[in-house]
């Protein structure tokens, strides 16, 4: 049991931590606590035999092999922690259908990806990469002995474009379908047709909610097997009227509150993205070591997300030891994509980061939303999966029933299309209007891709794929990414772009950390080049392949090691996707033109100009407004011309990863989307454009008008 906390020391505590000011010392970095020796608990006494045996699916596996043995198309319902995707490969596989093919399983997060097949590896008696292994994007930890693959949906879409029958697979099974992610909505149709082409091949849909009658309908009328899943009663709690204070306080001073005054058991808080659950975890350690001297139990404040080194991830799965509390702070990958026993403490603030894309300006942006109705059930049902639990919502009944969506738009609906178009063009898949969508995405975005994939020349004018946009679609990534590549070599700098493009395919290169942001703003300011930031990041590489890739180095200069590496591997993959087509790689030393000159020629549509009225600059495509992201080495340098990477909303529309450009480049890198202006003609900005004489004192405004003289 925990330790018994005074009422009067609670309310003490409370006031200390609602009011806390600035500590005055140093504090450690809850990283460097979690990297070193905690103590945790045992996982479980029961063999492995045992802990299998104990889920609710074990005892409905003779039913289930015989559903799946009678239809070639099965829909699985089953809540999270009924053992679905952990189990039900293991019995296809015992069951001797890996003589006929790979048993695959798609997840929508490379995080699930992986943790479920080290744990998969484990129960069959493995290493990952024998028998059981995983493949994500540029990543693949399988060989020639690999029976059971688990794969991120993006992988098998890539996989049919090269075999769109699948001959190697005996099965797919689409775990965690309820999410609707754009790569899965595209598989229902393809695997769909597979099935119709392949007697022989198995098809399993797995869910975690009950809308059920939906997949079954879409799948023809596909078998409906429910697995009931263990879970306990789930107290909601709501809050009584809306407050003032950020959600993220509030959480944590739910976090505290719950900490100190309830009965044992670990906490669970969804927040929206990494850089919220690191600062969040830094606080709640400083709030634990402020109230250090009233002797409160022991907090262990685990983060999970993507980017996490995966010993840290792996630790969120670890018991916590006796007369501590473990509290997990993830994004909505832990609704349902990862089981964690020994939760009882759901706070749940009702929000999650969302990718949308506006048609109209044709901008993609990562926006804070509220969650749907579904999704909060699913997040208080984690609550109740190891024994009676508590969700604490920190939203009000009202706003739950009135301003939540029922369910999850499907993302196929909200974002942009231009990579999904390029994959069905290149599996010779035309007709997109008459795709078979399950949930349809709307018009214009369709269009508005398909004029992307035009300008990028990866379509001709019949809306046919080009040799460009053939090779194009070989890249796991963007079109805008694989035409920068294609043209890199064509310009003689692809050593340089390549580095470039893995650098920016990996998570955030520069650590800042809290109590050292100015040591490391001055170490990144050591890099930073006037031609940008994607020359920036290419100086880093170069400087750590100078140290002979050396980690002290990266901890000098305020560099994550990690993220380092991986573009390393990144590089080494796109690399060998050039040398498949015989394609020089050149490098072109210290000139920087043309590197920036090839990134304009992918990101042409994402050129901007200074606005010389505002402080920001205005896209050349639709004149939106948008600002220099202040972590950008340009930052308070006003380019002219710029292009930028991404583009992100928080308090104004930021620019991030920014290259100065020429403007007559555009012209003749896309000529499809700009033209030399005439230089006889107005623009329409100048027609626009008012002039007012200066500011004269002894006349009336607009005194100097001619109707006013005439007057």
């Amino acid at each position: 049991m925990l330790c018994a906390v005074t009422d009067w020391k609670i309310i003490y505590i409370s006031q200390q931590i609602r009011g806390m000011a600035e500590p005055k010392y140093e504090l450690p970095d809850f990283k460097k606590m979690l990297k070193g020796g905690v103590s945790m608990g045992q996982r479980s006494n029961l063999p492995i035999k045992e802990q299998r045996e104990s889920l609710p699916i074990f005892k409905l596996r003779n039913q289930l092999l015989r559903a799946v043995q009678d239809n070639q198309m099965l829909v699985v319902i089953g809540e999270t922690g009924s053992g679905k995707t952990t189990q039900m490969t293991q019995y296809f596989a015992e069951a001797g259908l890996t003589s006929l093919g790979v048993i695959g399983c798609t997840q929508p997060r490379r995080v699930a990806a992986i943790s479920v097949a080290k744990r998969v590896a484990d129960e069959y008696g493995c290493r990952v990469g024998q028998e059981v292994g995983y493949s994500i994007r540029f990543e693949d930890c399988t060989s020639r002995d690999t029976k059971i693959k688990y794969m991120t949906d993006g992988i098998l879409i890539r996989e049919m474009l090269q075999d769109a029958d699948l001959k190697r697979y005996s099965m797919i099974m689409l775990d965690e379908a309820h999410e609707r992610t754009i790569n899965t909505d595209i598989l229902f149709a393809l695997l769909k047709g597979c099935a119709k082409r392949r007697p022989d091949f198995k098809l399993i849909v797995t869910s975690a909610t009950l809308d059920a009658m939906k997949f079954s309908n879409y799948f023809n009328g596909a078998k409906i097997f429910t697995i009931p899943g263990r879970t306990f009663p789930v107290q909601v709690n709501y809050a009584q009227e809306p407050s003032d204070d950020s959600y993220v306080d509030q959480a944590l001073t739910c976090i505290m509150e719950i900490h100190l005054r309830e009965p044992e058991g670990d906490i669970l808080l969804f927040l929206t993205g990494q850089e919220e659950i690191d600062t969040s975890a830094q606080i709640l350690h400083e709030r634990m070591l402020a109230i250090e001297s009233h002797n409160p139990p022991p907090l262990i404040i685990l983060p999970v997300y993507s980017s996490l080194p995966s010993e840290m991830q792996t630790k969120i799965f670890e018991p916590a030891a006796k007369g501590t509390r473990k509290c997990v702070i993830a994004t909505n990958i832990a609704e349902a994509s990862l089981t964690i026993d020994g939760i009882k403490y759901v706070v749940d603030p009702g929000m999650a980061k969302v990718k949308s894309y506006n048609a109209k300006t044709g901008m993609d942006a990562l926006v804070v939303n509220p969650i749907s109705q579904a999704s909060a059930k699913q997040r208080a049902g984690r609550a109740g999966r190891t024994g009676p639990g508590k969700c604490f919502r920190l939203y009000t009944e009202q706003a739950f029933r009135n301003e939540m969506m029922p369910m999850n738009i499907p993302e196929i609906q909200r974002t942009n299309l231009s990579n999904v178009v390029l994959s069905l063009k290149a599996m010779g898949i035309n007709d997109l209007m008459g795709f078979d969508f399950m949930d349809k995405p709307p018009v214009p975005t369709l269009i508005n891709s398909l004029e992307t994939l035009w300008t990028l020349g990866a379509l001709d004018d019949e809306g046919l794929l080009t040799r460009l946009g053939r090779k194009m679609a070989d890249f796991p990534m963007d079109p805008s990414q694989s035409k920068t590549l294609l043209v890199a070599v064509d310009l003689g700098c692809a050593d340089e772009v390549v580095t470039i493009m893995a650098m920016l395919s990996v998570q955030t290169i520069f650590h800042r950390p809290r109590d050292k942001q100015t040591q490391a703003d001055q170490k990144k300011a050591q890099f930073h080049q006037p031609e940008g930031d994607h020359i920036t990041l290419l100086e880093v590489y170069k400087s750590w392949q100078n140290n002979r890739f050396s980690n002290p180095w990266c901890f000098e200069n305020f560099v994550q090691a990690r993220n380092l590496a991986k573009a390393r591997e990144v590089r080494k993959q796109l690399i060998g996707t050039l040398d498949k087509y015989s394609l020089e790689i050149k490098s072109c030393g210290n000139d920087y033109n043309r590197i920036r000159k090839t990134i304009c020629a992918g990101y042409f549509d994402h050129a901007c100009k200074r606005d010389p009225k505002d402080e920001g600059y205005k896209t050349l495509t639709d004149a939106q407004t948008v600002h220099i992201h202040p972590s950008s080495s340009l930052y308070q340098k006003d380019p002219e011309y710029v292009v930028y990477h991404e583009l992100t909303f928080t308090t104004k529309e930021y620019i991030r990863e920014v290259c100065t450009i020429e403007p007559h480049w555009l012209p003749e890198l896309a000529p499809n989307l700009y033209q030399k202006a005439d230089a006889n003609k107005i623009s329409k900005r100048k027609q626009q454009e008012t002039i007012e004489p200066l500011y004269n004192k002894h006349e009336a405004p607009g005194a100097w008008r001619l109707s006013r003289r005439m007057g």
